[in-house]
């Protein structure tokens, strides 16, 4: 029951956020932007500032990658299973490969395990925004009329934000260069940025119209994200070096639902945009019965 308590609020989140949308018809991409340009950077920022860099974070990118390259090669088995033209198997890539932990996982975390679990939460979150960021918008591109993946990939990686409030953080650590007064403002900002990239992640989920659904697509995106990531994290992780509690994170991270910028990528590039935005929207809803196992599974037996 405890699980579900620690839920509801993050869903009461997502559900003001998708109320407010619906009522208020407001303009999603300002408040997407002031998140992404603004409140997450100083996150991030303001996290690789205090935190000391150890051998953790190669296990992370290890994790991040193989859980990624896994479920692609898991959809490129499908598709060719299924019969399914590029453009199907990039849509299905979108829609099950990229986890949002942004929006969802890290004020999950957050709930969870308090400021302790914090740190490891965005240093996974800012590695999935640059898989995504470049994998991610590649898969997009790829399955679009152009094909133009590769570059599309890195103009996007040049603007990645999270990237460079990474990059400074390090920079003033390394050179033990002290904020003084300004880390107040700082700690201002990073600290209203979960709140607002879920009430953010409720406003882009009333955006989403669900018309004509395949349904074996969407059944096997959600089975793939929803169910087999966190299997394959658990495999990833069971062998780590590292402190229990940091491998039940990247876990439970794993279960979470299709990434949200997926969509956006779907849509930009015309590549499968109905099945992706399906997935973001059913994964985030049916992770409500989900997330409680793996949560359980994961706390009880890591």
């Amino acid at each position: 029951m405890s699980i579900i308590t620690i839920l509801l609020p993050i869903f009461f989140v997502f559900g003001v956020g998708y109320i407010a949308q619906r009522f208020l018809n407001l303009e999603t991409k300002v408040l997407s932007n002031l998140a992404l340009y603004v409140l997450v950077p100083l996150l991030v920022f303001r996290t690789f500032y205090e935190q000391e860099i150890d051998s953790s974070y190669g296990y992370l990118s290890i994790y991040m990658l193989g859980l990624c390259f896994a479920l692609i090669g898991i959809v490129s088995i499908l598709s060719k299973l299924y019969g399914y033209t590029e453009s199907e198997r990039c849509g299905l890539v979108l829609s099950s490969a990229f986890m949002n932990n942004g929006n969802y996982g890290t004020p999950l975390v957050l709930f969870l395990f308090g400021a302790v679990g914090m740190e490891t939460a965005i240093v996974i979150m800012v590695l999935q925004q640059l898989l995504m960021s470049t994998l991610g918008v590649y898969y997009a591109a790829k399955g679009s009329p152009d094909h133009d993946g590769i570059k599309a990939a890195l103009k996007a990686v040049r603007k990645m934000p999270m990237v460079y409030g990474a990059i400074v953080g390090l920079l003033f650590q390394w050179l033990h260069l002290p904020l003084g007064t300004i880390s107040d403002g700082v700690d201002l900002i990073a600290d209203a940025a979960i709140p607002v990239i879920m009430v953010t992640l409720g406003m882009q989920l009333a955006n989403i119209r669900i018309r004509a659904i395949d349904w074996r697509k969407l059944s096997t995106a959600l089975s793939l994200r929803l169910m087999v990531a966190p299997l394959i994290a658990a495999g990833i992780v069971f062998l780590m070096p590292v402190d229990p509690l940091t491998k039940q994170i990247m876990i439970i991270m794993a279960a979470t639902p299709t990434a949200a910028n997926t969509t956006m990528y779907a849509i930009q590039f015309h590549t499968e945009p109905q099945n992706v935005s399906s997935a973001t929207l059913v994964s985030t809803v049916s992770s409500l019965a989900t997330m409680p196992v793996v949560i359980y599974l994961a706390t009880t037996f890591i």
